[in-house]
């Protein structure tokens, strides 16, 4: 094995260590939002307007729609370590397969040869 394959696989190795060390993974966004009520008599609906919250939500898409779920506060850390870990996993993965395309050109290029070869 050469020392370049030798390289990629160490890499490749160390990659799945820190697939194995990540946690729970949901897709989505965690997002902090201030809205109006119903009350037409409400502060929400003065000039300016003071909104209500903050309300904490996750929203993801589930067969091309929408689903959205507020928080309660002791569950935003959660939420917000989980969609954290689906960004780290992408991005694990995004090198994985990086080092495997690399690795795949490395071993369909041509050896090179030296003079003495010829």
């Amino acid at each position: 094995m050469s020392a370049a394959l030798k390289r990629l696989h160490e890499r490749h190795r160390e990659l799945t260590r820190q697939l194995a060390a990540i946690g729970p993974v949901l897709k989505g966004s965690v997002v902090q939002r201030y809205m109006p009520c119903g009350n037409p008599n409400c502060r929400c609906h003065a000039d300016p307007p003071q909104l209500h919250g903050p309300y904490w939500q996750w929203s993801t898409a589930v067969n091309g729609k929408t689903l959205t779920r507020r928080l309660k506060p002791e569950q935003v850390p959660l939420y917000l370590e989980w969609t954290d870990n689906r960004k780290r996993l992408d991005a694990v993965l995004a090198e994985i397969y990086r080092l495997t395309r690399e690795t795949s050109l490395l071993l369909h290029s041509k050896p090179k040869t030296t003079p003495s070869e010829n």
